[in-house]
This record gives structure tokens, sequence and C-alpha cells, in this order.
């Protein structure tokens, strides 16, 4: 199988894939800067979180095998294949998961390997190098036990340091390599030849005046290494618990019926039109339309509601969802990469591959980061071998060059970004919210105005009966179950709405008799011998109906932004029914959230301008929109970007997609179109305004991870290499422990990766 995947457009394709054996932001940025390189190539992005790689190409000039290779050629590794097959992208997906997984685990237990040695070799040279026990042969006892540590342990930094010099490169490798070796070096010239360095107290005394050895500064500083390499392996790896959690909802098999015979099949082989057997309890593989049976189904992963839903013939359904308790038989209309769970684990992966604008400054300072640490580190050596007496000079300078080097970390500046914005889309996954990538988050977290299209936004979407008014003399439920009998008749939709309330009251209707529709007015009918009219005020003054005393409620009606719709019963008034298309559950609520938030909130609609401010009020907006055009909300749009603001426009119609594409950030309900949703910076799975608080707020506490992920590997690296280098040593007479520098560096990026994992606990705690 192929471990890559890629989707076409009608300009370039684009491959993702798995790269194994970074160990810094600058690998990230080596890799990068030669796939840029290869003919054909247009974009890279390498993400040193998510450790793949996302190439956008022309694949008249350039193949996936190419961009593998050339990886390969920069000293990573990739799988085997990363060619296009005939099969779904759900299959490839499983692939590189399958070689990510297998490489994840044999990188973890080489690590563990390479620590269990250099711990157990580490700790007998730290005993006798940090209590300073100068026995006869000493030296020689600690070169022994650090030697192993070296050639095995320390390889891998080694092997890096040497990969990036071939590329004219350097990276976290080379300043570990150069650190530890010079260290090492260092004390076997010592031990050799004990001559050549200035006699002195070694260690800073106890009457010892043998030459100094750091032989356990390098043991312990790999072992440090190794032990941040693996905290932070495993603190990597929950980054993307939120997309394998996803992923590990499908079904695995498909009970399909192929002439006339079930059969068990892995759901990768479903096709579209295959008739799918689904029993209670089981998940539903793929989606597809109910064609007989009936169950209710939980899809409370896609919708977020606990309750089941009800499924008929001519439903749909969607796969990975939990069929609870009857069965059915559905003709499958999306398989592999097409279904509503693929398409969204596709939409995070492609967010948590992609860069926020903000780390582009961290990209920045990584390229350079390694060469300056050289220069500050060959500095410290040479000032500090310059100023010391003779016999404390090359120990001084040694200690200062190899702090240096040690604690210098581009790996928590290559961290800062990258695990955030896993950790952030993933969160908002599980919440509902996906996002298309990190420049949408960023920009959501700055919009200072929210524009949001009524129907279907706002509203449900469609009409509802809202109010029943009896005349003096009628009762409700009649008037409404006269009234629902002659809609029952009629093809408009606000009929329908009459109609389907009366049932939901469980009021039986009348058999019409006669029905006639008057264009413009309303209509008339008979039922059981009663003469009923159901219209307009124009209608009823037609048959000669005296409606006057409805005209105080009709007014107040048409004020709240709902329909009324007069009756007349055998002549005389009988009251009147309103429907309106209905504000949904929460969106009052979600919209003072966003003022709460410092958001102006704006609605906009093609509706009259009477209907538009009625719901306004009832929500609590203050600035309508109203009566644009569907090709005008565009406009409408860049008219407040005209005005410096920031603007999100949250719909989900078709007429929504250019005023989507327009916005800062277009916000479309998962309910609307795919037109809404395609033209969208981030997709709503539920339809409710809800998810919009939740996408903003959840943008703002992502970057603000970062910005502290950021603040703290640049204030890691900006105390800690002047310290390293000997800044305290004239006023405190104090230098950096090679070994404390090594404990700093590992830990610094293990603070940021979990730093950013506090984002997997967002919305679990009320506001």
């Amino acid at each position: 199988m192929s471990a890559a995947m890629t989707e076409s457009d009608s300009h370039a394709d684009r491959i993702t894939v798995p790269i194994s054996g970074m160990t810094c932001a600058a690998c990230a940025a080596r890799i990068e800067k030669n796939l840029r390189r290869v003919p054909g190539v247009r974009e890279a992005n390498v993400n040193f979180a998510t450790n793949r790689a996302s190439v956008e190409y022309d694949p008249a000039l350039c193949t996936p095998a190419a961009i593998a290779e050339r990886i390969r050629d920069s000293g990573y590794e990739t799988p085997e294949s990363v060619e296009p097959k005939s099969q779904s992208v759900a299959g490839k997906e499983t692939a590189d998961k399958d070689w990510e997984q297998k490489a994840r685990d044999e990188e973890y237990r080489d690590i563990l390997h390479r620590l269990a040695v250099a711990a157990a070799f580490g700790i007998p040279t730290a005993v006798i190098g940090m209590t300073h026990w100068d026995f006869p042969g000493s030296h020689w006892v600690q070169f022994l036990l650090t030697t192993p540590i070296m050639l095995f342990s320390a390889r891998q930094f080694f092997t890096g340091a040497w990969a990036a010099l071939k590329h004219r490169a350097a990276d976290m490798n080379t300043l570990v390599a150069l650190g530890t070796g010079a260290a090492y070096g260092f004390s076997i010239v010592t031990t050799l030849f004990p001559g050549l360095v200035a006699g002195g107290p070694a260690h800073g005394g106890h009457g010892m005046t043998s030459a100094p050895v750091y032989f356990e500064a390098a043991a312990v500083i790999i072992t440090l290494l190794l032990l941040g390499r693996l905290l932070e392996a495993r603190a990597k790896a929950h980054t993307g618990d939120a997309i394998r959690s996803l992923a590990g909802l499908q079904a695995r098999t498909a009970r399909v019926i192929r002439n006339g015979q079930e059969r068990d099949v892995p759901v990768e082989e479903v096709v579209v039109g295959d008739l799918v057997l689904v029993r209670p309890g089981e998940k539903i593989p793929v989606d597809g339309v109910v064609r007989d049976g009936q169950s209710a189904v939980d899809e409370s992963l896609l919708t977020g509601e606990s309750l089941p839903v009800e499924k008929h013939p001519g439903d749909p359904v969607f796969g990975a969802t939990l069929n609870k308790l009857g069965s059915f038989r559905f003709e499958a209309t999306k398989v592999g990469s097409e279904t509503a769970l693929q398409q969204i684990i596709r939409l995070v992966q492609d967010a948590q591959g992609s860069k926020a604008p903000i780390q582009r400054l961290a990209d920045t300072i990584s390229g350079i980061f390694v060469p300056v640490v050289l220069i500050i580190a060959i500095t410290a050596f040479v000032v500090w071998f310059d100023i010391m007496p003779p016999a404390d000079r090359l120990r001084m300078a040694l200690v200062a060059f190899v702090s240096v080097l040690i604690i210098a970390c581009p790996c928590a500046l290559g961290l800062a970004t990258p695990t955030a914005i896993m950790v952030g889309t993933g969160r908002g996954a599980s919440l509902g919210v996906l996002i298309k990538g990190g420049e949408s988050l960023e920009t959501a977290h700055k919009l200072d105005t929210i524009v949001l299209d009524k129907t279907g936004t706002i509203t449900k979407g469609r009409p509802e009966l809202t109010d029943v008014i009896p005349a003096p003399g009628f009762d409700s439920k009649e008037l409404l179950r006269l009234v629902a009998a002659a809609e029952s008749r009629s093809e408009h939709p606000l009929g329908a709405a009459i109609v389907e309330a009366a049932r939901s009251r469980r009021l039986s209707l009348l058999e019409v008799t006669t029905f006639r529709s008057i264009t413009g007015r309303g209509l008339e009918a008979e039922a059981e011998g009663r003469q009923i009219l159901v219209g307009n005020r124009l209608l009823l003054e037609e048959r000669g109906v005296d409606a006057s005393a409805l005209s105080s409620e009709t007014d107040r009606l048409a004020s709240e932004g709902k329909t009324p719709i007069l009756a007349a019963i055998d002549c005389k008034a009988a009251g009147i029914v309103a429907v309106a298309d209905t504000v949904k559950a929460g969106a009052k609520e979600a919209v003072a959230r966003f003022h709460r938030m410092g958001l102006q909130v704006a609605m906009i609609t093609g509706d009259n301008r009477r209907t538009a401010e009625a719901v306004a009020r009832e929500v609590g907006i203050d600035r309508v929109l109203a009566e644009v055009l569907p090709e005008d909300k565009l406009n409408e749009i860049r008219k407040l970007q005209q005005e410096h603001r920031i603007v999100a426009m949250v719909g989900d119609g078709i007429n929504d997609g250019p005023a989507l594409a327009q916005a800062d950030v277009g916000i479309a309900i998962g309910a609307g179109s795919d037109v809404a949703m395609e033209a969208s910076d981030i997709t709503l799975i539920r339809g409710d305004l809800a998810g919009v608080v939740t996408a903003i707020e959840l943008s703002r506490a992502t970057m603000r991870t970062i910005r502290q992920n950021l603040f703290f590997a640049f204030i890691y690296n900006v105390i800690g290499i002047p310290i390293a280098a000997g800044a305290l040593y004239p006023v405190f007479g104090v230098m950096l422990s090679p070994m404390i520098a090594s404990a700093a560096m590992a830990l610094s990026s293990v603070s940021v990766v979990t730093n950013s994992l506090r984002l997997r606990q967002f919305g679990l705690s009320p506001g």
C-alpha cells in the first residue's frame, strides 16, 4: 500500500509524506529547503511536531517518488513507496499510519535502549567525577565507562551532525556532537598526556593536583539528552490523540448483500451502490441512504446530540455512527475518502500540517540559530582562555564552550507553534469545530466583527407555527384543526408548517371536500359542511368578512417578524395563526457571548427590514444589513473591511459562498451546503451558533498557548546562553555546569509540549 496521499486540483497535486529521524526545527527547515529545490515543487511545509511533509507539486514536472527521494537524500527516512495507487485515500492513510506507528515505536525503543546503556555506564562515571574520587587510575576507569556511551548511546547525535555537515548545514545534533565531543576528546588527551594540561586543583579543589577530565560531563549530558528525547517523544505522541481517536471510530468491516448473499468484507472494499445490512449495536461502515427497515442511530460523533436519531427509508446515514435499535439496509453513496468521517479527518490533518503566520518568526530564528550559537560558544572559549590564569584557562574555556553548545535549544522554538496547532485543531474537531489551517486559527483570534446570515444560521431556516389566536367565540384547538385541514391541500411551505404543528399536537384533520387556491390572497375550502377562508386581510374583505377586531394582533405579530394568517369560518372572523422562521435555541446566548468577547455583531439577510429587525431585537444584534441580494453580500463584507475591521462571516447557504470567501474568516454551518463549507475557513459540524463561540475562544486559547510557548523558548535561550557563557562568573564566581545545561535543554522542549497539551482540557470547565 502507498504511504502517501494525494489530492488533485486543476493546477497541482498535493502529497503528504511521513518522515522519521527529525530531531529539531533545523531538520525541518533543511528538508523544506531541499524540497523547494526539486523541479516542479511549488510549496513545501515540513512540520516538526507531526513529522510530516506537505508538498504541492506540478505532476507534469515532478513525482511523489522524487519528493520522497529528496527527503531521503537529506538524511531522513520515508516509506518505501509513495506512489499513488488505485486504492481509496482511506487505505493510503491507513498505510501512512501503520508506517508512522512502526517508525515511532522503533524510535522510542531505540532511544530507550540507548538511554539504558547511557544510564548504566553514566551513573558510576558521574559518581566518580562529581565526588572527585581521584584514586589511581580513576581517569582510565572513567574513560572505559564513558566510551560505550559515546560509541553507542551518542551515535545518533554524531551521525546526525555528519549528515547535516554533508549538506553544509548545522542543527541540534551539531551542537550536541561538538559539545560532548569536545568534553570527551579533551578528557582523553588529559588521560593520555596529563602533562599537556596545566596542573592545579581539578574540579575545584580537594587538594588534588591531577589534570581535570570531563568524562562525567559527556556521559551525564548524553544520558539527560536521551531522557529528554524520550519524554519529548511521549509528549509529542499525545498531540495526535485527537486524530487517532477519530480514525479509530471507523468500522473495520461491512456486511454487504451481493448476488442475494450476505458477506462480510473489509470496509475498504465497499463500493458505491452496495446494499449494506446493519444490525443493532453495529457501527455503520460508510455513508448512505436507508432503503428498508428503521432504527435509531447515535450520531453524536457528528452532531454532538446525545439523543439517537430516528431513521426511515430515504433518510441519510453516516459512517462510524452507531446503530442502536432496529436492523436496516442502506445503499452506500459515499465510501473511502468521501465519507463524512474521512472528510473531517482530512480537514484536521491539513490544519495540523499547516503553519500559522506567527511561526514564520520562529522559522526565521531557527534558520540562523545554530550558526549564532556556534559563534557565541567559540567566542566564550576564546574570551575565557584569554583572560583566565594559565592554570584554569583551558578548563574554564572548555566549560563555557560545552555549556553554551548544550544549553542552546532550537527544539523548543520548533515545537512552540506546531504542537499548539495540533492539539488545538484536534480539540476543535472533538468539539465539532473543523479549522482548515493555522492561518485561519491565527486570524480568528483577531476578529472584531462577526456577520451572521439570518436564515439557517440565526433562525432554523424553516417556518414553524408560533401563535394561534382565536377570535371571541372560537376555540384555539378547533381553529388550528380547521385551518390545518384547509392547508393540507395546499403546497405552500407556510401551510405545511401549520399542518405539521396540528399533527404534532395530535389534532385530527377534517376531510376537505372542496378546495381552491387564490393567488396572492390565500385559499378557501369546505370541510364537513363548514366554509373555511385562510389568507390575508384582502381575501376576507373580498368575502365580506369584518376582520377589524384582529388588526391590533396582526400588527403586533408582523412587528415581531412573524407572518400573520387570518382565518374565517362560515363568514365570521375566527382568528389568526402566525408562522415564522423561528430563532434557533441558544442564538441569543451566543450573541451575548460575542458581545462579552468584545465583538460587534451584525446580521445580513435578504428579508425585509421589518422582519430582520424583529429577529435582531430578539437575539440582541445591534447592526442589521437587510434586503441584501445574494450577489451583494460580498460587497457588504467588503464595506466592513474598508472600515478596517477584521470580519468573520457565518453562513450556510450556496449564496453565502462568495461572502464566506471574502471575509477574513469564513465560518460555515455544517448542516449547510457543500459550497459554503468549501469556501469557508472553519466548518461547524453542528448547526448552532455556540460552535462559533467555541471556534473563536479556541482560537484565542491556542494563540495564547503559542505566545506562551514562544516566550518560554525565547526567554530560555536569552537567559540560558549568557549564563552558560559565564556571565555570572565575574559577579558570583559561578560557572554553569554542562550537566545542568543539558538537563535544562532537555526539559525546555518537554515543557513547551506539555504546555500545548493543556489545550486538550479546553471546554471541559465552565467558561
